[in-house]
Protein backbone atom coordinates (compact mmCIF):
# COMPACT_ATOMS: atom_id res chain seq x y z
CA UNK A 1 0.00 0.00 0.00
CA UNK A 2 2.24 2.76 -1.32
CA UNK A 3 1.54 6.15 0.20
CA UNK A 4 0.39 8.88 -2.16
CA UNK A 5 -0.67 12.46 -1.51
CA UNK A 6 -3.23 14.70 -3.16
CA UNK A 7 -3.86 18.44 -2.85
CA UNK A 8 -7.21 19.22 -1.22
CA UNK A 9 -7.14 23.03 -1.19
CA UNK A 10 -6.04 25.74 1.25
CA UNK A 11 -2.46 24.55 0.89
CA UNK A 12 -3.25 21.20 2.49
CA UNK A 13 -2.51 17.68 1.30
CA UNK A 14 -4.18 14.39 2.10
CA UNK A 15 -2.12 11.20 2.25
CA UNK A 16 -3.84 8.00 1.17
CA UNK A 17 -3.16 4.36 0.38
CA UNK A 18 -5.03 1.80 -1.71
CA UNK A 19 -5.60 -1.94 -1.79
CA UNK A 20 -7.93 -4.35 -3.57
CA UNK A 21 -8.80 -4.04 -7.27
CA UNK A 22 -7.65 -0.74 -8.87
CA UNK A 23 -10.67 -0.57 -11.17
CA UNK A 24 -13.12 -2.06 -8.65
CA UNK A 25 -16.09 -0.53 -6.87
CA UNK A 26 -14.64 2.29 -4.74
CA UNK A 27 -14.85 2.20 -0.96
CA UNK A 28 -13.41 4.89 1.31
CA UNK A 29 -11.96 3.47 4.52
CA UNK A 30 -11.60 5.48 7.75
CA UNK A 31 -8.80 3.95 9.83
CA UNK A 32 -8.85 3.11 13.52
CA UNK A 33 -7.34 4.97 16.44
CA UNK A 34 -3.54 4.85 16.90
CA UNK A 35 -3.48 3.69 13.27
CA UNK A 36 -3.04 4.76 9.66
CA UNK A 37 -4.65 3.53 6.47
CA UNK A 38 -2.25 0.60 6.58
CA UNK A 39 -4.56 -1.11 9.07
CA UNK A 40 -6.77 -2.14 6.14
CA UNK A 41 -3.88 -3.96 4.41
CA UNK A 42 -5.10 -7.38 5.66
CA UNK A 43 -8.26 -6.80 3.63
CA UNK A 44 -6.42 -6.84 0.29
CA UNK A 45 -7.29 -10.41 -0.71
CA UNK A 46 -10.94 -10.11 0.34
CA UNK A 47 -11.30 -6.77 -1.45
CA UNK A 48 -9.75 -8.19 -4.62
CA UNK A 49 -12.09 -11.19 -4.51
CA UNK A 50 -15.08 -8.88 -4.05
CA UNK A 51 -14.02 -6.54 -6.87
CA UNK A 52 -13.55 -3.63 -4.46
CA UNK A 53 -11.06 -0.76 -4.56
CA UNK A 54 -10.33 0.41 -1.01
CA UNK A 55 -8.97 3.95 -0.68
CA UNK A 56 -7.68 4.65 2.83
CA UNK A 57 -6.88 8.32 3.55
CA UNK A 58 -5.00 9.38 6.69
CA UNK A 59 -6.73 11.89 8.88
CA UNK A 60 -5.22 15.39 9.36
CA UNK A 61 -1.81 15.41 10.99
CA UNK A 62 -1.28 11.66 10.59
CA UNK A 63 0.90 9.63 8.20
CA UNK A 64 1.66 12.55 5.91
CA UNK A 65 -1.68 14.37 5.83
CA UNK A 66 -1.58 18.09 6.58
CA UNK A 67 -2.82 19.09 10.01
CA UNK A 68 -6.07 20.98 10.59
CA UNK A 69 -6.12 22.67 13.98
CA UNK A 70 -9.47 22.69 15.76
CA UNK A 71 -11.04 20.20 13.35
CA UNK A 72 -14.28 18.38 14.09
CA UNK A 73 -15.44 14.96 13.00
CA UNK A 74 -17.82 16.53 10.50
CA UNK A 75 -15.00 18.45 8.81
CA UNK A 76 -13.63 15.13 7.58
CA UNK A 77 -16.39 15.01 4.98
CA UNK A 78 -14.88 18.04 3.22
CA UNK A 79 -11.51 16.27 2.96
CA UNK A 80 -13.14 13.14 1.59
CA UNK A 81 -15.12 15.15 -0.98
CA UNK A 82 -11.86 16.71 -2.18
CA UNK A 83 -10.29 13.24 -2.33
CA UNK A 84 -13.18 11.87 -4.38
CA UNK A 85 -12.95 14.84 -6.74
CA UNK A 86 -9.18 14.50 -7.10
CA UNK A 87 -9.40 10.76 -7.84
CA UNK A 88 -12.39 11.32 -10.16
CA UNK A 89 -14.61 8.97 -8.14
CA UNK A 90 -18.27 10.00 -8.57
CA UNK A 91 -19.68 7.88 -5.74
CA UNK A 92 -18.33 5.47 -3.14
CA UNK A 93 -19.28 3.46 -0.10
CA UNK A 94 -17.56 4.27 3.19
CA UNK A 95 -16.61 2.29 6.24
CA UNK A 96 -14.77 3.01 9.44
CA UNK A 97 -13.37 0.93 12.28
CA UNK A 98 -13.17 1.99 15.93
CA UNK A 99 -12.26 5.70 16.14
CA UNK A 100 -12.81 5.83 12.38
CA UNK A 101 -16.47 4.90 12.76
CA UNK A 102 -17.66 8.42 13.46
CA UNK A 103 -15.68 9.68 10.46
CA UNK A 104 -17.52 7.23 8.23
CA UNK A 105 -20.78 8.59 9.67
CA UNK A 106 -19.61 12.14 8.90
CA UNK A 107 -19.30 11.16 5.24
CA UNK A 108 -22.72 9.51 5.30
CA UNK A 109 -24.27 12.60 6.87
CA UNK A 110 -22.59 15.31 4.81
CA UNK A 111 -21.89 13.57 1.50
CA UNK A 112 -25.26 12.00 0.78
CA UNK A 113 -24.79 12.94 -2.89
CA UNK A 114 -21.53 10.95 -3.08
CA UNK A 115 -21.83 8.15 -0.49
CA UNK A 116 -23.99 5.16 -1.38
CA UNK A 117 -23.65 2.97 1.73
CA UNK A 118 -21.92 3.13 5.11
CA UNK A 119 -20.61 0.57 7.59
CA UNK A 120 -19.39 1.33 11.11
CA UNK A 121 -17.37 -1.30 12.98
CA UNK A 122 -17.06 -0.94 16.76
CA UNK A 123 -17.64 2.80 16.57
CA UNK A 124 -18.01 5.30 19.40
CA UNK A 125 -20.90 7.47 20.45
CA UNK A 126 -20.33 11.24 20.79
CA UNK A 127 -18.18 11.85 23.86
CA UNK A 128 -19.76 15.17 24.79
CA UNK A 129 -21.37 14.07 28.07
CA UNK A 130 -19.76 12.78 31.25
CA UNK A 131 -21.68 9.51 31.30
CA UNK A 132 -20.53 8.40 27.85
CA UNK A 133 -16.96 9.50 28.56
CA UNK A 134 -17.05 7.46 31.78
CA UNK A 135 -18.09 4.38 29.80
CA UNK A 136 -15.04 4.74 27.56
CA UNK A 137 -12.20 2.30 28.22
CA UNK A 138 -9.60 3.54 30.71
CA UNK A 139 -6.79 3.94 28.17
CA UNK A 140 -8.79 6.18 25.87
CA UNK A 141 -10.21 8.08 28.83
CA UNK A 142 -6.70 8.83 30.04
CA UNK A 143 -5.41 9.90 26.63
CA UNK A 144 -8.47 12.08 26.01
CA UNK A 145 -8.00 13.88 29.31
CA UNK A 146 -4.25 14.21 28.79
CA UNK A 147 -4.78 15.65 25.31
CA UNK A 148 -7.08 18.27 26.82
CA UNK A 149 -5.09 19.21 29.92
CA UNK A 150 -1.55 17.79 29.63
CA UNK A 151 -0.76 17.32 25.94
CA UNK A 152 2.93 16.84 26.72
CA UNK A 153 2.03 13.77 28.80
CA UNK A 154 -0.11 12.39 26.00
CA UNK A 155 2.76 12.86 23.56
CA UNK A 156 5.11 10.94 25.87
CA UNK A 157 2.66 8.04 26.11
CA UNK A 158 1.99 8.01 22.38
CA UNK A 159 5.71 8.26 21.61
CA UNK A 160 6.41 5.19 23.72
CA UNK A 161 3.66 3.34 21.89
CA UNK A 162 5.17 4.38 18.57
CA UNK A 163 8.55 2.98 19.56
CA UNK A 164 7.01 -0.35 20.58
CA UNK A 165 5.08 -0.60 17.31
CA UNK A 166 8.18 0.21 15.26
CA UNK A 167 10.84 -1.80 17.09
CA UNK A 168 8.87 -4.60 18.78
CA UNK A 169 6.03 -5.42 16.37
CA UNK A 170 5.39 -8.91 17.76
CA UNK A 171 5.03 -7.49 21.26
CA UNK A 172 2.70 -4.78 19.91
CA UNK A 173 0.48 -7.37 18.24
CA UNK A 174 0.45 -9.55 21.36
CA UNK A 175 -0.54 -6.58 23.50
CA UNK A 176 -3.20 -5.54 20.99
CA UNK A 177 -4.86 -8.95 21.01
CA UNK A 178 -4.48 -9.98 24.66
CA UNK A 179 -8.09 -9.18 25.62
CA UNK A 180 -9.70 -10.62 22.48
CA UNK A 181 -11.65 -13.89 22.47
CA UNK A 182 -9.20 -16.70 21.67
CA UNK A 183 -10.53 -17.51 18.19
CA UNK A 184 -10.59 -13.85 17.17
CA UNK A 185 -7.11 -13.20 18.58
CA UNK A 186 -5.72 -16.07 16.50
CA UNK A 187 -7.30 -14.71 13.31
CA UNK A 188 -6.08 -11.17 13.97
CA UNK A 189 -2.52 -12.35 14.68
CA UNK A 190 -2.45 -14.38 11.48
CA UNK A 191 -3.80 -11.48 9.42
CA UNK A 192 -1.89 -8.67 11.01
CA UNK A 193 1.53 -9.76 12.20
CA UNK A 194 3.34 -7.42 11.73
CA UNK A 195 0.85 -5.43 9.62
CA UNK A 196 -1.07 -3.69 12.38
CA UNK A 197 2.16 -2.78 14.15
CA UNK A 198 3.36 -1.19 10.91
CA UNK A 199 0.06 0.67 10.60
CA UNK A 200 0.39 1.93 14.16
CA UNK A 201 4.01 2.99 13.71
CA UNK A 202 2.97 5.12 10.72
CA UNK A 203 0.00 6.65 12.53
CA UNK A 204 1.83 7.33 15.79
CA UNK A 205 4.90 8.82 14.07
CA UNK A 206 3.45 12.30 14.67
CA UNK A 207 2.52 12.50 18.33
CA UNK A 208 1.26 16.09 17.83
CA UNK A 209 -1.11 14.83 15.13
CA UNK A 210 -2.33 12.03 17.40
CA UNK A 211 -3.02 14.48 20.24
CA UNK A 212 -5.11 16.51 17.77
CA UNK A 213 -6.88 13.26 16.90
CA UNK A 214 -7.89 12.76 20.53
CA UNK A 215 -9.02 16.36 20.85
CA UNK A 216 -11.13 16.10 17.70
CA UNK A 217 -12.93 12.89 18.58
CA UNK A 218 -14.16 14.31 21.90
CA UNK A 219 -15.55 17.50 20.35
CA UNK A 220 -19.17 17.73 19.16
CA UNK A 221 -19.37 15.89 15.85
CA UNK A 222 -20.94 18.73 13.90
CA UNK A 223 -23.81 16.60 12.57
CA UNK A 224 -26.61 14.46 13.96
CA UNK A 225 -26.70 10.71 13.49
CA UNK A 226 -30.48 11.00 13.15
CA UNK A 227 -29.99 13.05 9.96
CA UNK A 228 -28.20 10.22 8.12
CA UNK A 229 -30.23 8.89 5.20
CA UNK A 230 -27.57 6.69 3.60
CA UNK A 231 -28.16 2.93 4.17
CA UNK A 232 -25.95 2.07 7.16
CA UNK A 233 -24.92 -1.10 8.97
CA UNK A 234 -23.41 -1.13 12.47
CA UNK A 235 -21.10 -4.05 13.27
CA UNK A 236 -20.42 -4.73 16.94
CA UNK A 237 -18.74 -7.54 18.84
CA UNK A 238 -20.74 -8.43 21.94
CA UNK A 239 -17.50 -9.10 23.84
CA UNK A 240 -15.72 -5.90 22.79
CA UNK A 241 -13.54 -4.72 25.70
CA UNK A 242 -12.88 -1.27 24.18
CA UNK A 243 -16.32 -0.22 22.92
CA UNK A 244 -19.40 -1.14 25.00
CA UNK A 245 -21.91 -3.35 23.23
CA UNK A 246 -24.76 -0.94 23.90
CA UNK A 247 -22.94 1.81 21.99
CA UNK A 248 -23.41 -0.13 18.77
CA UNK A 249 -27.03 -0.75 19.65
CA UNK A 250 -27.56 2.95 20.38
CA UNK A 251 -25.99 4.02 17.07
CA UNK A 252 -28.24 1.63 15.17
CA UNK A 253 -31.27 3.10 16.94
CA UNK A 254 -30.25 6.70 16.26
CA UNK A 255 -29.66 6.29 12.52
CA UNK A 256 -32.86 5.89 10.49
CA UNK A 257 -33.14 2.50 8.78
CA UNK A 258 -29.74 1.36 10.10
CA UNK A 259 -29.06 -2.35 10.51
CA UNK A 260 -27.21 -3.90 13.45
CA UNK A 261 -24.89 -6.89 13.06
CA UNK A 262 -24.20 -7.89 16.68
CA UNK A 263 -21.80 -10.83 16.93
CA UNK A 264 -21.70 -12.92 20.10
CA UNK A 265 -18.32 -14.20 21.22
CA UNK A 266 -16.40 -11.57 19.21
CA UNK A 267 -14.55 -8.43 20.18
CA UNK A 268 -13.12 -5.21 18.81
CA UNK A 269 -11.69 -6.85 15.69
CA UNK A 270 -14.96 -8.49 14.70
CA UNK A 271 -14.70 -7.29 11.09
CA UNK A 272 -11.27 -8.82 10.54
CA UNK A 273 -12.82 -12.28 10.83
CA UNK A 274 -15.83 -11.33 8.66
CA UNK A 275 -14.22 -9.37 5.83
CA UNK A 276 -16.31 -10.80 2.99
CA UNK A 277 -19.54 -10.11 4.88
CA UNK A 278 -18.56 -6.52 5.68
CA UNK A 279 -17.63 -5.89 2.05
CA UNK A 280 -20.97 -7.38 0.99
CA UNK A 281 -22.70 -4.80 3.21
CA UNK A 282 -20.77 -2.10 1.34
CA UNK A 283 -21.36 -3.23 -2.23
Amino acid sequence: MEKRTIAIGNGRELAYRECGTPDGQPVIYCHGGFMSGLDVAPWDDAATAAGVRIVAPARPGLDGSSSASGRTTGDWADDVRALLDGLEIPTASVFGWSMGGQYALACAARLADRVTRAVVIAGALPLTDDQTLHELNKMDQRLTQQARHRPWAARLTLGAMAQMAKHAPKLWTKTLTKDLPDAEAKIVRELSDPGLATAAAAGLASTHGMVDEYLAWARPWGFEAAAIEVPTTIWQGADDQLVPKHWGEALAQQIPNAGLSLRDGEGHFVAYSHQAEVLADLV
